[in-house]
């Protein structure tokens, strides 16, 4: 039986008339992600046309999701908001905590050791409050919602940015901070702006090398890191109905790395399949006899310049294998072109790790395909010259892949299974190497690749592309090998060739598990007593934050001025700090070190104007706080582009930054600043980033009077006694200037809560 099946089965009774009514509002046919926005707007958010890009609206999502690393901070949130049970069903997963070493039952085994005290504390948080709670080894929280809980025309939120893995069944799933998960855990109204809309027509068909991979990586070379913000991407068109569910699952999740909110696709046959498959007929059934709501109009897709904001053409049958980086996920070069890339750019040439598996790439689809290519290595008598790891997505995947073979084909040829989790993708990963700092490349069929991000070195070239690609490359172990044209010599001096890669899309057997890994919550947690050692350092409860007041905002100095891009991992690292995402006082002494500062070309190296010393960070901001001196933090483009992690907002917030003021912001992470209580502000002209200088005194003004589209004002004075004036713009409404004015949207909910 369906987890949900009564919440589903209603959703889908009201679900025609919601989107009759709301067609008939706006008077034209609509898209899929409209017909899913509209049919779950909130009470407050009344049956009306709302602006893309410009209007606020309250939504009402059918559940939450939460992985491990996010929960901690995200239900220590919901534990002081004056709950006693979660509004929608939620659940948490354990998949980041567990460290990529020796193999997955060595791993595992360790994780349960270290991390006791904070699985503990999620499964008693979770049996207390009503959540279910998938235990560490059971999966990728994406895999685990696409297999359990993703249902098409739904809506659901989830602690990490590649939640619209659920696009694969069609719905709306979309990452978020904790403190947006705590806002519908605690039945309030969810607040989103208004999605502007982008439609990718896919034509053709996929064939030989070419996967559903390449299609987001295609796109992320279109659209880069921001060119998706602030909209839903949709994908539609005969090549969208070819592709397998877990091949779109593929494509939604890695939209995050162009900003996009969230990614969908239309109601198909592939999607009815992979239901079945999955032990949800059930859902399939229901979703047969409303299917026209569960896709966009056809006058959607016969003329989409009309109902979208921007369209992209893709034709799957000319479509190339692509690989990306180094660096940054939109960096796309075409396999044909690839090799010359290396060469041009001095890409270190060989290739040293290939990895298979995470949350975008670990179905059974994927595995089988890049079986099919391990299968040929040992047959052509061919040694894999680079280490090679799997990850499987779930314990689902990973024991019915064993049970046909697939897990022995790898080992064959020298690959490493690793555990059901994220490992290497978030920097958990104890990579095996003599010299930690040395140039090196490595390639993934992850969804993301910042520098320091896998293994925490800056000089590691890591690239992108589809698990038989990093497959054949791994055989190879050269940068330069292009498996469509190339011959590869084996042990016996033979020149061989590797055949395009085969498999199938479902497991002919059937999915199998002996334990999926889920713990449902007890009926009644009333009596559960959640303890946090006061003096654990894993772990810390939550004091409320202070409202920011006008005077904090004046003579405030530059905690730094970063310098190109900045993202989550810059402002908050991941892997061996991930051990400290319930304790907000250790894990801030990661707060932007890894951001370069402007002013000396150097990460984690700031002037404290007050003392003349040089400094870490977060020790310098310390000094300020402590010393009654707010500070500020300049940065330029997209910044906080990447993960969800609230974590990049609460640390600034708990060592006393203000303000941040950018040239732009990543969705999510200007989300999570307005959520703690501060001012997340942009220029009105980005070349007034030019004029701070290291030793000014920063006054913010308008705040008193701050309103809903009204620009304030910043104020540098500078050490030599000249001043500079220029405008910021901020996006704030009026319930987000009253999260600011009470000191975070937590403390707003618990205020309205205690009132009725």
């Amino acid at each position: 039986m369906p987890f949900d099946l009564d919440m589903i089965a209603s959703m889908y009774k009201s679900l025609p008339a919601k989107v009759e009514a709301a067609r008939k509002m706006l008077g034209r046919p609509m898209t899929l992600a409209e017909k899913i926005l509209y049919s779950h707007l909130h009470p407050e958010s009344p049956l009306q046309e709302y602006k893309r890009g410009e209007d606020y609206v309250f939504f009402s999502p059918d559940r939450v999701a939460m992985q491990d690393a996010t929960a901690q901070m995200a239900l220590l949130q919901f534990m002081v908001a004056g709950r006693d049970k979660v509004a929608v069903p939620s659940t948490v997963h354990c998949d980041h905590l567990i460290q990529a070493k020796v193999g997955a039952e060595t791993d595992l085994a360790v994780a349960n050791d270290v991390n006791k005290e904070v699985y503990d504390f999620l499964s008693s948080v979770s049996n207390k409050y009503g959540i279910g709670f998938w235990k560490p080894g059971a999966g990728i929280i994406h895999q685990i919602v696409l297999e359990n809980y993703a249902f098409p025309g739904g809506m659901m939120i989830g602690t990490d940015s590649h939640t619209p893995n659920g696009a694969g069944l069609g719905m709306i799933a979309i990452g978020v901070g904790g403190a947006d998960a705590v806002d519908v855990m605690a039945g309030m109204p969810w607040e989103l702006k208004m999605p502007k809309l982008i439609g990718v027509k896919l034509t053709g068909t996929l064939s030989g090398w070419t996967s559903a991979k390449d299609v987001i990586l295609k796109v992320a070379g279109i659209l880069t890191v921001k060119g998706g913000t602030g909209a839903i991407v949709e994908y539609f068109g005969d090549g969208a109905k070819s592709l397998s569910c877990t091949g779109k699952g593929t494509i939604g999740n890695m939209g995050a790395e162009i900003g996009a909110t969230t990614s969908t696709f239309g109601y198909d046959e592939a999607m009815d399949r992979y239901l079945r498959a999955t032990d949800r007929a059930e859902i399939a059934d229901l979703c047969n006899g409303i299917a026209e709501h569960l896709t966009g109009d056809a006058e959607c897709y016969a003329k989409p310049e009309d109902y979208f904001d921007q369209v992209i053409e893709i034709d799957l049958s000319t479509l190339e294998p692509h690989i990306n980086g180094p660096y940054t996920p939109d960096r796309a070069w075409p396999i044909s072109e690839f090799a010359a890339a290396v060469k041009e750019h001095n890409f270190p040439p060989k290739l040293e790790v290939g990895l298979i598996g995470s949350c975008t790439n670990s179905s059974y689809e994927d595995l089988d395909r890049a079986a099919s290519l391990a299968r040929q290595a040992k047959d052509k008598n061919l040694k894999v010259k680079s280490e090679f790891t799997i990850t499987p997505g779930s314990e689902q995947i990973r024991f019915t892949v064993e049970r046909d073979g697939i897990l022995d084909t790898f080992e064959d040829i020298g690959g490493v299974v690793l555990a059901n989790a994220c490992g290497p993708c978030i920097g958990q990963w104890a990579r095996h190497t003599d010299d930690p700092d040395r140039a090196n490349s490595i390639i993934t069929s992850f969804n993301r690749n910042f520098a320091k991000r896998n293994d925490g070195n800056p000089a590691t070239r890591s690239f992108v592309a589809s698990p038989e690609i990093v497959t054949a490359m791994a055989i190879s172990g050269e940068m330069t090998f292009n498996p469509l044209t190339d011959t590869l010599v084996n042990e016996n001096g033979e020149e061989v060739k590797l055949d395009p890669p085969t498999g199938v899309e479902l497991p002919p057997k059937g999915f199998e598990v002996e334990d999926a890994g889920f713990i449902p919550p007890i009926a009644d947690g009333s009596g559960v007593n959640v303890v946090v050692a006061p003096g654990s350092n894993r772990l810390q409860l939550l004091t409320p934050f202070e409202p920011i007041t006008n005077d904090q905002l004046q003579g405030m100095r530059i905690l730094i001025k970063a310098k190109g891009k900045c993202t989550t991992d810059h402002i908050s690292m991941a892997g061996p700090w991930l051990k400290y995402r319930g304790h907000l006082e250790n894990i801030s002494q990661n707060c932007y070190i890894g951001a370069i500062n402007y002013f000396n070309e150097e990460a984690n190296n700031v002037l404290n104007v007050e003392t003349g010393e040089y400094g870490p960070v977060p020790t310098t901001a310390l000094y300020y706080r402590d010393n009654g001196i707010g500070s500020v933090v300049f940065g330029e483009e997209n910044l906080g582009e990447g993960s969800s992690r609230e974590h990049a907002a609460m640390e600034p917030r708990f060592l006393g930054v203000h303000a941040v003021i950018v040239k732009s912001f990543a969705r999510i992470h200007e989300t999570n600043l307005k959520k703690q209580g501060m001012l997340a502000l942009t220029f009105v002209n980005p070349s007034d980033y030019d004029k701070a200088r290291q030793d000014d005194k920063v006054s913010i003004e308008g705040f008193e009077s701050m309103a809903p589209g009204k620009n304030l004002t910043v104020v540098l004075d500078h050490a030599d006694g000249s001043q500079d004036r220029f405008e910021v713009a901020h996006t704030y409404n009026d319930a987000q200037i009253e999260w600011v004015r009470f000191g975070s949207a937590l403390n707003k909910i618990k205020s309205d809560l205690a009132a009725g």
